[in-house]
């Protein structure tokens, strides 16, 4: 029989730019996990069959993106199930993957500073999901205009962070020319009401005219200064103080000596 298997628990959905993994526990012992994935209007599909793992790929089971799915997670002895008894499972929450699945980190394309504007243009991410021609598809072609990109930029060695948005892939921003900026990226999908900010890009900076001051902060400056005035200070005192002893010596010297 089947009533003495034990269910999975702690069943979560990770996605990340459509790419969805299914999570468990237990590891099982002395039987399988087999996944059923259920659509709200599509066929049931099988993934995973007769697994002793806890994790199981279904991307392409779930290429209708705007369907909710949930997944029903099996407990099974064999392939020879008793077709007339029906083994334990567990039931996953609802998942609808273009409401949920993460955006993930943007790239960098390139950017540009020349005189007071700074130019970024962002690379959408790619999802596993193809065109009939076997190129990936982007996330922008998933969500078109439900997807924008916000710029985060501030100038080098300060925290004072400015924002700009946009729906396409390309940045200008107005910047001081004398100074440089770093900066990162994210993709926002504003019309939900959870998950609507994406992972940050990397942070990159520009290097336009880098001075010293820039490089290592006023701090460093400062200490350098020090340095600098105490050696200076060290270069006319010392000559000074050794030319009034060889006068001090002289003058000894020409002093009679006492009893003569």
């Amino acid at each position: 029989g089947y009533a003495e298997l034990p269910t999975a628990v702690n069943i979560t959905w990770s996605s990340i730019n459509f790419k969805t993994i299914l999570h468990w526990q237990p590891k099982p012992s002395g039987y399988f996990y087999t996944v059923e994935i259920h659509g709200q209007t599509s066929d049931i599909k099988k993934k995973c069959i007769l697994t002793t793992e806890t994790e199981c790929d279904v991307t392409d089971v779930l290429r209708d993106v705007k369907e909710t799915y949930t997944a029903h997670i099996l407990s099974v002895r064999s392939a020879g199930m008793d077709n007339f008894e029906e083994p334990p499972f567990a039931v996953s929450e609802k998942f609808t993957p273009y409401i949920q699945t993460v955006i993930g980190k943007p790239e960098i394309k390139n950017y540009t500073q020349k005189g007071s504007k700074l130019n970024v243009v962002i690379k959408d991410p790619l999802t596993p999901y193809t065109f009939p021609n076997g190129s990936f598809q982007s996330i922008q072609d998933i969500f078109q205009h439900d997807l924008e990109y916000k710029l985060y930029y501030w100038k080098d060695q300060s925290s004072g962070k400015k924002d700009a948005t946009t729906k396409s892939h390309t940045f200008e921003v107005s910047i001081d020319s004398t100074k440089n900026y770093c900066f990162y990226a994210q993709g926002i999908i504003p019309s939900r009401r959870e998950n609507r900010n994406g992972q940050e890009s990397m942070v990159l900076c520009t290097s336009v005219g880098r001075n010293i001051l820039d490089e290592y902060g006023a701090e460093v400056f400062i200490i350098v200064a020090v340095i600098a005035i105490a050696v200076i200070t060290l270069a006319i005192v010392i000559p000074v103080i050794l030319c009034k002893r060889k006068k001090a010596r002289a003058a000894r010297e020409k002093e009679p000596l006492n009893g003569v």
